[in-house]
């Protein structure tokens, strides 16, 4: 089988453009990979598990540590929320100039950087003993999480073109379930040690993993012979309003799933909780949200997804007025029912700039440009839920806005039919 792609294949920046070829039709084979020479689908879900494994303990755990962290630094809440926030923030903003990274070091160099970087980082973070450390440390896991997660995807579209759902569910339930392992693992460790700074640095070893992983992607990369083409670079679709919705779509999860990973803890050790108590219940958190995951995920199959992003949304929406109302009363279903449905979302988030790109060039810079938006805003999540804390004593009123955040989730679905399927009917 073979790919007769619809935009000249360039890695040179600005380089002309030519009249534009046959129509795009996908077929099994990759873009620009000789039949039989990609990286077979088993060893490519293993890599892929590896390395996203990787990509959210060195953020989650933060959550059962953070009242140790605040007192240790003598930390506000609104200052704790950054640990949380500037990841995610370079995220954001680091989702553009990484598709450029990719065409100038190469996305597998890249991506074994990135993942280098965050175990360093995470290791260092440990054992720092000023917040002038503690901060950079976090930024630098930011850069590492932000750099490979962004080129994950495309690694998927240009491998595995025809398999973008299933692999792109099974990424974020690899996620969910390293941030499921470290919700709960953090707080039993930091009880057996006794200190934040163990269960903090050991999040460092699936990074390690994961560079071990992409390091034999990369080498394979090396043997595979390509064809004699380029890899273009897409324009970012900043005037296509779908792409906008998406990206508020998007937006809106991550305030959701950042905003309670990183305070869901801190909140029923606010209600009276031990410190390993609610990191079981962050840790159900991130276990329903990866159920989620491979089920919605497997569910749609029509890029048309908005039956099961409106599902998603309104269980989400059900679990965070639970929560907002009554966190005591079987907090384990509430905060199921609210990560269940956020986990749902989030995976057909990230299969939605995918749907809207016909090449693995389209594909980095959908996915460049919604991760911008996306991040940007979610990264806010966190510091207002701690601002708010701050400002009223309590997380009552945070919850509530949460509750807001969820609804306005849902209120955008009818808008994210895919651009090129209102085209056809129009």
């Amino acid at each position: 089988m073979s790919v007769t792609p619809n935009v000249v294949r360039s890695t040179e920046l600005g380089a002309p453009a030519s009249p534009p070829p046959p129509p795009f039709t996908v077929t099994e084979e990759a873009p620009g990979i000789v039949p039989g020479a990609r990286i077979p689908l088993g060893i490519g879900i293993a890599c892929l598990i590896l390395i996203a494994l990787g990509l959210r303990p060195a953020i989650v755990s933060i959550g059962p540590i953070l009242p140790d962290m605040i007192n240790d630094f003598a930390l506000s809440h609104t200052q704790a929320s950054l640990l949380t926030a500037i990841p995610t923030l370079l995220m954001g903003l680091l989702a553009l100039p990484t598709p450029w990274l990719s065409r100038r070091f190469g996305r597998d160099r890249a991506i074994i950087a990135a993942l280098f970087l965050l175990a360093v980082a995470t290791a260092g973070r440990a054992v720092s003993e000023s917040t002038t450390v503690l901060f950079i440390a976090t930024a630098a896991v930011g850069v590492g999480i932000a750099i490979a997660g962004a080129l994950a995807p495309g690694f998927v579209k240009e491998s595995f073109p025809s398999r973008v759902a299933m692999l792109m569910g099974i990424y974020a339930m690899a996620l969910s379930l390293g941030s499921t392992f470290a919700a709960s693992a953090t707080g039993i460790l930091t009880d057996l040690f006794g200190s934040w700074r163990v269960p903090a640095g050991a999040w460092a070893i699936p990074a390690i993993l994961g560079v071990i992983a992409w390091l034999h992607v990369e080498r394979r990369g090396k043997r595979s012979p390509r064809l004699n083409t380029k890899i273009s670079s897409a324009k970012l679709p900043v005037r296509n309003r779908t792409a906008w919705f998406v990206a508020a779509f998007f937006a809106l999860n991550n305030v959701m799933f950042y905003s309670y990973i990183s305070w869901i803890a801190p909140v029923y050790v606010d209600l009276g909780h031990s410190a390993s108590s609610a990191g079981v219940i962050l840790a159900c958190f991130t276990l329903a949200f990866m159920a989620a995951n491979p089920l919605f995920g497997a569910i749609s199959r029509n890029e048309d997804r908005r039956i099961y992003l409106g599902l998603g949304a309104a269980i989400s929406l059900t679990g965070a007025i639970w929560i907002a109302v009554a966190p005591d009363v079987f907090p384990l279903v509430a905060i199921s029912l609210a990560a269940f449905g956020t986990g749902g979302a989030f995976t057909l988030s990230m299969t939605l700039p995918l749907d809207n790109a016909k090449t693995d060039g389209e594909a980095t810079s959908w996915n460049a440009f919604v991760m911008t938006v996306s991040y940007l805003v979610g990264a806010t999540g966190p510091v207002l839920v701690g601002f708010l804390r701050d400002l009223t004593g309590s997380f009552d009123m945070p919850m509530w806005v949460l509750v807001a955040v969820s609804a306005a989730m849902f209120a955008t679905t009818p808008l994210l039919q895919p651009y090129h399927h209102r085209q056809t009917v129009k």
